[in-house]
């Protein structure tokens, strides 16, 4: 028996949506890393695109467990020197959710130009609305 290898242009693209109200950050990361990648398909091929369309919704309503909310720090650097910046994500839940949810599901995905394109199949919306209707997004619900 042979060895099946997914191709990229053979690939049928679900659209998905999460409902990230009252769900820990982490739990809502993994399940969305997990459906662009493809890995819940049998079809999953570690070196091809064999991910779905994922869509985020409620990013405002998310959860983060323990004292992390005061604890955490989203950190970026300019490149320069002294460069750093440090926001709590207290702060950046009140100025941008979606941040932090595109923060921890892009730390899930591979690192190369790989897990760049499946990155670029992620939507998240602070509200309940988002302008892909026409896709005709599943309901995906987190076990």
């Amino acid at each position: 028996m042979t060895t099946f290898f997914a191709k990229a242009q053979d690939q049928e693209r679900k659209w998905f949506i999460i409902d990230a109200a009252g769900i820990p950050l982490g739990r809502i990361a993994t399940e969305a890393a997990r459906l662009l990648r493809g890995k819940h398909k049998p079809t999953f091929t570690p070196n091809v695109d064999t991910g779905d369309h994922v869509i985020i919704i409620n990013a405002e309503k998310l959860v983060l467990t323990g004292n992390k909310l005061n604890d955490k720090m989203y950190r970026r650097h300019s490149g320069y020197p002294g460069g750093l910046k440090e926001v709590p994500y207290k702060k950046l839940m009140q100025i941008m959710p979606e941040r932090a949810m595109e923060h921890a599901v892009k730390g899930m995905l591979p690192h190369n130009k790989l897990g760049a394109q499946m990155y670029t199949k992620l939507k998240v919306y602070k509200g309940e609305s988002h302008p892909h209707q026409a896709q005709q997004p599943e309901i995906w619900t987190i076990q």
